[in-house]
């Protein structure tokens, strides 16, 4: 009986530590920034997989009619690839951050895995843009005490989110929206994609049409966009 339970302590640890090591907001192996103190009246829009032709510059379309600056973790061999959308991201005001070069699971990558990854996603951004922000953000969450580590070593901030949109598989952009406000209380870092880790050209239509629906119905609520660099600024003033 005692092996039983002993067998089954066993089990359910290996669950919770798989589940936190891809848990946006879990924090067992190593602090990530996830958003600030609930209530707050400021969202953060941050965007993953680009940059994306066509749908990151429609997005940047969106984005500059409601005057709101976003978050764009991209991936550096897409960066490459379209440097002069990574290009128009900083002169719009935006802020880009290292989502990896290939948009692998971390959580089963070496530490020097990741460093390359880590390093040739700066390295293509830096071809494009010159110096850019410190943050970074894992694909799909994936991390470890490890990823993170690496990540803190290269100078990265580790960003995660506390809401998501669930576009990944483009649904319409009511269920997009539905989704984000059912989860939204303030302080949030709202997780979309501009684009996806198989190829250029994924079709991020909905999000776009989801981010001119959500920005206006927000702000008419006096909440206000800011960059994640913001808000982490925020928290280390308080």
């Amino acid at each position: 009986m005692f092996e039983i339970a002993l067998a089954a302590t066993g089990i359910a640890a290996a669950v919770t530590a798989g589940y936190q090591s891809m848990a946006p907001t879990g924090q067992w192996y190593g602090r990530t920034f996830t958003g600030l103190a609930r209530g707050t009246k400021q969202l953060a829009l941050t965007y993953d997989d680009g940059p994306n032709d066509p749908h990151t510059l429609r997005l940047l379309e969106v984005l500059a009619k409601h005057d709101v600056r976003a978050t764009f973790f991209l991936i550096g061999r897409y960066a490459r690839q379209r440097p002069d959308i990574v290009r128009e991201l900083i002169t719009a005001g935006h802020r880009v951050g290292n989502h990896t070069f290939t948009h692998p699971l971390l959580t089963f990558k070496s530490a020097a895995e990741t460093r390359k990854e880590l390093s040739d996603c700066r390295s293509a951004l830096q071809e494009a843009i010159g110096e850019h922000s410190h943050l970074f953000r894992p694909p799909f969450g994936g991390r470890r005490p490890g990823t993170l580590r690496v990540a803190r070593q290269l100078g990265f901030e580790p960003v995660m989110w506390n809401v998501a949109g669930y576009d990944w598989n483009a649904p319409p952009a009511a269920v997009i929206e539905n989704k984000l406000t059912s989860q939204i209380r303030g302080g949030d870092v709202i997780l979309l994609h501009d684009g996806g880790p198989r190829h250029m050209g994924a079709d991020r239509s909905q999000t776009v049409l989801a981010t001119d629906h959500l920005i206006p119905r927000y702000q008419s609520e006096g909440y206000e966009f800011a960059l994640v660099e913001a808000m982490i600024l925020r928290t280390q003033a308080a």
